[in-house]
């Protein structure tokens, strides 16, 4: 989702106070004013009011809603993500909607299928801002669409609220002017690599203890950012690590995987997306390499996940990890979840979608109410500082206060940061299925910091 030309449009609204038509009364001739006073009357200008002051609105604000837009995969290979983040996101807003919304407003969300595509990302983000004229983007989803469009948004400064991806242009510190409008929530890959090799390293509960660790990352941006992370992190210790380079688009990783296995690498970190993911799995399967995996939050689906243990691809000899930015295990994050689990069944319930197939349940389905309740979150900023909805005065508001993630930790955008969460959780993917033939994610490890983590060595 790169370029785009997105014209917010100011409309000013002057009031003009209107003179009175009637006719004057005549002085009373009984009591004539001296010609002195008639004549400075006359010379004195009469009194009008002041115009108000023009009302400015933002692009995609009616009386009566706020139209907010995205694209997502909801078809093809990465629709498995993007269906049930869209599910989560509508359900977040309709929490909001419910209870009375912006001033009576009601978000709207206007959605298109990227099919995953950078230039259809692209083609479709600028259908969103310059024809359908949305306020903001939420839940800007997927690498090659965001990697492909956020110059153009930064360009345009319409607010982007939820980053799908953890690509490293996202990361800003300081970020001032149009460069500001962008809030990414999810971990960024480059600061996740290091807390991959960390957990791979920590002992006890907290890692994975590794001894020797293998590390195979795609040469795309998410492969490269997390190995850029792994390889700033190695520089705080000594460490015998392995590493290949696989293109993101093959169907096998045996070669690569053979010399990770040949150099006796006993933890394995799997440095990309979902779909090479998957591939990683299957090609250790196929040439019988067990040793622990662990990989980056985006493939931490217990469905994805699932399968892959129902194919033989994950045992209990060849465990696969993930970070968490979510963690439903503490007091808090439960309750959370709770309220995302009833805000999902009710927008299921609403929207026909059969119990046996709710997203109650689903991590990507929380990552979308997370990017609902984002842009909700400075919605209600601007509201309690009486500000008129801007793309300036939602951005200034985003900045007031931190935003409590729902099931995870807390973001402060303040003085222009925009560093995603950087406190991860651990978690593993049981092994049995349940009654329903459903698998589910288990906590290893709460969230914590790295240095946390890395003290754990």
């Amino acid at each position: 989702m790169k370029r785009k030309v997105l014209a917010m449009i100011l409309i000013f609204v002057l009031v003009l106070s209107l003179a009175a038509c009637g006719k004057k009364e005549e002085p009373k001739q009984e009591d004539p004013k001296p010609a002195e006073e008639q004549q400075e009357e006359a010379e004195e200008p009469e009194e009008t009011e002041e115009p108000e002051e023009p009302a400015a609105e933002a692009q995609g604000v009616t009386d009566d809603k706020i139209l907010v837009g995205n694209t997502a995969a909801t078809s093809g290979a990465f629709a498995a993500v993007g269906v049930p983040f869209n599910a989560g996101l509508e359900a977040a807003l309709k929490v909001y909607n419910d209870a009375g919304g912006f001033n009576g407003k009601k978000v709207e969300l206007v959605h298109y299928d990227d099919g995953f595509d950078a230039a259809q990302g692209l083609t479709y983000t600028k259908t969103l801002v310059e024809d359908d004229k949305v306020f903001a983007l939420v839940g800007h989803f997927g690498t090659n669409t965001v990697g492909a469009t956020l110059d153009y948004l930064k360009e345009k400064g319409v607010p982007m609220t939820y980053a799908a991806t953890g690509i490293s242009a996202l990361y800003q510190e300081g970020a001032t002017g149009k460069d500001a409008c962008i809030f990414p929530v999810q971990p960024i890959f480059d600061a996740e690599g290091r807390v991959l090799l960390a957990r791979a390293v920590a002992k006890g509960d907290v890692g994975l203890g590794g001894t020797k660790i293998g590390v195979i990352a795609t040469t795309d941006d998410a492969g490269n950012g997390i190995l850029t992370g792994i390889k700033r992190q190695a520089q705080e210790g000594t460490f015998d690590i392995t590493y290949q380079e696989v293109d993101p688009a093959a169907t096998d990783y045996t070669a690569a995987l053979t010399i990770i296995k040949n150099a006796g690498c006993d933890v394995v970190i799997a440095a990309m997306n979902q779909a090479p993911f998957a591939t990683v799995m299957t090609s250790m399967r196929d040439i019988d390499y067990n040793a622990k995996v662990i990989t980056s939050y985006v493939s931490a689906s217990a469905t994805t996940l699932g399968e892959l243990v129902a194919q033989g691809a994950i045992t209990a000899e060849r465990p696969v990890y993930t970070t968490a930015w979510l963690d439903v295990t503490t007091e808090k994050g439960l309750a959370d979840y709770m309220e995302f689990a009833a805000a999902q069944l009710a927008w299921e319930a609403e929207n026909g979608v059969a119990e046996a197939d709710t997203y109650s349940v689903n991590s990507y389905a929380m990552a979308g109410y997370v990017a609902g309740k984002l842009f909700v979150h400075g919605l209600e900023q601007v509201a309690a500082q009486g500000m008129d909805l801007t793309w300036e005065n939602y951005i200034a508001a985003m900045e007031t206060a931190p935003f409590p993630v729902p099931m995870g930790g807390e973001i402060d955008y303040a003085n222009g940061d925009r560093l995603g969460i950087t406190a991860l959780a651990l978690n593993t993917i049981g092994l049995e299925a349940d009654e329903n033939g459903l698998y589910a994610l288990v906590s290893v490890s709460p969230i914590m910091s790295l240095d946390e983590v890395w003290a754990a060595q």
